[in-house]
């Protein structure tokens, strides 16, 4: 009974040492795969952030960081794509016969830009179409008074403040506002007590009445 089941424990651990040497070299056919990917279409070699890089057949991948930096584990004799919005794809065979488990690359990028020529929309066929329409047009008074109307100074200062701000405009404001407060950083802001252009405006604003007190309607 001893010789039995000595016997299987032998056998046993023969089996799980062959087990391991399956997974050992199995492993051994991982790699560590980092690198960087730059800009080579100049010599300042700029790193391409958030550039795909995949597994082609395999469905993974991962991406570099801000500064071009990627790592991912690979197998022996995959192929790699890098892929990024305005570069040339570009595609990297890892070699089969590599002895180390760790390799490295740095992967040059080329722009791939494309200048489409300038398209300009008409309503109509041509510039001659267009001509004959606007000299047939029949413009009458009331469409004539209904225009002054939406352009009166009255009507744009309503609009001024009825119509809201977009998002262009609000970031055109605090870019403004940031650029003025940067143009004096470190010293006090000019005074216009000393600014000519500036009591030219006010003996002009004082000749033409602008301080005088108006009737109310």
């Amino acid at each position: 009974m001893q010789i039995k089941f000595i016997g299987l424990f032998f056998i046993s651990l023969l089996f799980c040492g062959s087990i391991a040497a399956q997974r050992v070299v199995q492993d051994s056919n991982l790699v560590q795969f980092s690198g960087m990917v730059l800009d080579g279409t100049t010599a300042e070699l700029i790193p391409v952030p958030y550039t795909n890089i995949s597994v082609k057949g395999k469905g993974r991948g991962t991406y570099t960081d801000f500064n071009g930096f990627f790592s991912i584990v690979v197998e022996k004799g995959d192929v790699i794509e890098f892929t990024a919005v305005g570069y040339k794809t570009v595609d990297y065979t890892i070699p089969a016969d590599l002895k180390d488990s760790r390799y490295s690359l740095v992967q040059l990028m080329s722009q791939d830009l494309v200048n489409l020529p300038e398209t300009v929309v008409f309503p109509w066929p041509s510039k001659e179409h267009f001509k004959l329409e606007f000299l047939a047009m029949d413009v009458t008074s009331e469409m004539q008074e209904r225009a002054l109307a939406n352009v009166a100074n009255d009507a744009m200062e309503r609009m001024r403040f009825a119509v809201p701000s977009v998002g262009a405009e609000h970031a055109n404001y605090y870019l403004r506002q940031q650029a003025r407060s940067y143009y004096h950083i470190g010293q006090m802001p000019p005074m216009n007590i000393y600014n000519p252009v500036a009591w030219k405006q006010f003996f002009d604003a004082w000749k033409n009445g602008d301080f005088k007190k108006k009737e109310k309607k």
